[in-house]
C-alpha cells in the first residue's frame, strides 16, 4: 500500500526501530483515530496499517521531505511578536485527519445553515434591524461592537451577499460532539496551507491515497474566482478582480500570493490603486485598468483613509465611495465584522432560529458574556477560558486551569475594567489526534477550520485546515502560538463501522 523509500540513515538504530504508530496510546480525551489503545476506528484502519509498515527512520525521512517541500515552495507565515525572527516554515504533521462521509454531511449542512443565517443577520443589521426590534438581540450589543459600521446603514451589496468567504472553527468535545468555536468573517486565512498540505502529501505519501476515496480540494481557487465574478457590478461581463494585500510583511502574504496566482488575478497593494470619479483603477505596465471586484485581505479600518483611519497607507483614498456608488464590489463586505464579535457569537443560535425558523444543526460552545455574567466568570475564573471579543491568533486568551496566579489576576483586572470586551467559555476537552512529535506518535489536541464560499450557492470545501497543538498538553492550535496543521481527508464513500 505504501511505496517504501530507503532511509537516508539506514545504518542507524533509528531506521531499524519499529513503527512509532505501534506504541500510540490515546489519553483521556476523545481520540479521532483510535477508540481505545491499539484499536483504530474503522475509517483509520487502512491508514494505521500503512503507517505500521514505516520504521521510525522512514517516518522521520518522510517528515524531512515534507519540510523540504514546504521550504522550497515558500510555505511560510509571519509571527509579529517573535523577537527571534518574523518568518517561519509552516509546521505540518504527516499523519492525516480522516472525516467520514456521514460526519461531513452533517458538518456541511450545519455550516450552510449558519452562514445563510449570518448573511441574513448582517443584511438586517444594516437595514431594518428587525432582530433588534423584536428583542432577539440587545441593541447595545450591536452598537458597542467594535466592527459595527453605522455609516453603512442602508448600504446595499451586489446580490445581497456580504460574506463571500468564511472560515468557521469547529471542535469536538470528550464525547466526540461537534461545536462551532467561532466564525471568521472579515478575512479568514489559512486555506493556502490546506491546499499546500494536500499537494505535498500526494508527493510524499502517494500510496496512502490508494486506500481511500478522498474528496479533492484543489478546485477551491476556481470556486473562489467564480464567487468573486458572481458578485461583480453589472457593468462588465468580464470583470477585473484584484486581491488587495497589505504587503510582504503581513503574516498571510504567502496566502495572498498563492491565491492570486491560482486564480489568475492581480495581486495589488493600496499604492497600486487609484480612484477617480468613484471608479477604481489599478496601475499596470500598459496604463490604468478598471477594477470591478476587490478581494480584500485587510481590515475595514485600513481600506480607505478618507472613510476610516486617516493614517492608513494600506488602502486607497476614495475606495469606500466607489463601493457606495456600486462601481466596485469589496469582498468580504465592509461591516461584516459585527458578526465576528465573540459577544455576538453567543447569540448565533438565536440568530439562526430567527432567520431560518430552525434549530441550529451545529451548536455553539456555551458562552458567558462579560457584561451579563461577570460575577459568575470572576467566581469561576480558574475553570474557564477567557477571550477578548475581537482578538485572533490565540492572543488575549487565558485558559484558567493552565494559567498562573499572575495571569488570572491580570485577567480579573481586565474583565472588571472592560467587561464588554470579554467572554468566557468552559475549558473543553478538545479531541486529540495521532501526531508525529518528539520522534514518537503521540496524541495532540486539534480543531478544524472548514472554508465556506457564498456565491450563486453556498459551497463548503470538502476538508478544512486541521490545526494541531504541537506542544504536549496545549489547547492552543494557532500557528502564532506554536501550532501546526494536518491534511484533512473527507471520504467520498462509506466505511463499514463508520461513526
Amino acid at each position: 500500500m505504501v511505496e517504501r523509500l530507503g532511509s537516508t540513515a539506514a545504518d542507524s538504530a533509528l531506521s531499524d526501530a519499529p513503527s512509532p504508530i505501534a506504541a500510540y496510546a490515546p489519553v483521556a480525551f476523545y481520540d479521532e483515530g483510535f477508540s481505545s489503545p491499539g484499536v483504530p476506528r474503522a475509517h483509520y484502519r487502512a491508514l494505521v496499517r500503512a503507517l505500521a509498515d514505516l520504521s521510525m527512520g522512514e517516518f522521520a525521512d518522510r517528515r524531512s521531505r515534507l519540510e523540504l517541500a514546504f521550504m522550497n515552495q515558500g510555505v511560510t507565515f509571519t509571527v509579529y511578536r517573535d523577537e527571534a525572527g518574523i518568518e517561519r516554515i509552516f509546521p505540518f504533521d504527516p499523519i492525516p485527519r480522516i472525516v467520514t462521509r456521514r460526519k461531513w454531511e452533517g458538518i456541511e449542512a450545519g455550516l450552510r445553515q449558519r452562514i445563510w443565517a449570518l448573511n441574513a443577520f448582517i443584511d438586517d443589521i444594516y437595514h431594518g434591524q428587525r432582530i433588534i426590534a423584536e428583542g432577539v438581540i440587545p441593541a447595545e450589543l450591536i452598537l458597542s461592537a467594535r466592527f459595527y459600521r453605522p455609516e453603512f446603514m442602508g448600504f446595499t451589496v451586489p446580490r445581497g451577499i456580504y460574506i463571500h468567504v468564511v472560515g468557521s472553527d469547529l471542535v469536538r468535545d470528550e464525547r466526540g460532539d461537534i461545536f462551532v468555536l467561532e466564525d471568521n468573517l472579515r478575512s479568514p486565512s489559512g486555506v493556502s496551507y490546506l491546499l499546500a498540505n494536500r499537494q505535498v502529501m500526494k508527493w510524499v505519501f502517494p500510496g496512502l491515497f490508494s486506500a481511500y476515496n478522498v474528496r479533492p480540494v484543489e478546485f477551491y481557487p476556481q470556486d473562489l474566482l467564480r464567487v468573486l465574478r458572481h458578485v461583480a457590478p453589472g457593468h462588465s461581463d468580464e470583470p477585473t478582480i484584484g486581491l488587495l494585500t497589505p504587503g510582504i510583511y503581513n503574516s498571510a502574504y504567502f496566502e495572498h500570493t498563492y491565491l492570486a496566482k491560482a486564480m489568475g488575478i492581480e495581486l495589488v497593494e493600496g499604492q497600486d490603486l487609484i480612484v477617480d470619479d468613484a471608479i477604481v483603477y489599478m496601475r499596470t505596465t500598459r496604463g490604468l485598468r478598471r477594477v470591478d471586484v476587490i478581494y480584500r485581505r485587510i481590515d475595514d479600518d485600513f481600506l480607505d483613509p478618507l472613510a476610516f483611519r486617516p493614517d492608513s497607507l494600506l488602502g486607497a483614498a476614495g475606495l469606500v465611495n466607489a463601493a457606495r456608488r456600486g462601481n466596485v464590489t469589496i469582498a468580504n463586505s465592509i461591516g461584516v465584522g459585527v458578526a465576528d464579535d465573540k459577544a455576538v457569537y453567543a447569540y448565533v443560535p438565536r440568530i439562526v432560529k430567527f432567520y431560518t425558523g430552525e434549530d441550529p444543526i451545529l451548536p455553539n460552545v456555551p458562552t458567558y458574556l462579560g457584561e451579563e455574567d461577570l460575577p459568575y466568570i470572576l467566581e469561576h475564573l480558574d475553570e474557564l477560558v477567557i477571550k477578548t471579543t475581537n482578538d485572533s491568533g490565540g492572543y488575549g486568551l487565558v485558559i484558567g486551569p493552565h494559567a498562573t496566579r499572575a495571569e488570572l489576576e491580570d485577567a480579573r483586572d481586565r474583565l472588571v475594567a472592560d467587561p464588554r470586551n470579554h467572554i468566557a467559555q468552559p475549558t473543553l476537552a478538545l479531541s486529540t489526534h495521532p501526531t508525529f512529535a518528539e520522534d514518537a506518535v503521540v496524541p495532540r489536541h486539534v480543531d478544524l477550520r472548514p472554508y465556506i464560499l457564498y456565491g450563486d450557492q453556498i459551497r463548503v470545501l470538502p476538508g478544512g485546515l486541521t490545526r494541531v497543538a504541537l506542544q504536549a498538553g496545549s489547547l492552543i492550535v494557532n500557528s502564532s502560538q506554536g501550532g501546526g496543521s494536518k491534511d484533512t481527508w473527507v471520504l467520498g464513500s462509506d466505511f463499514a463501522g463508520d461513526e
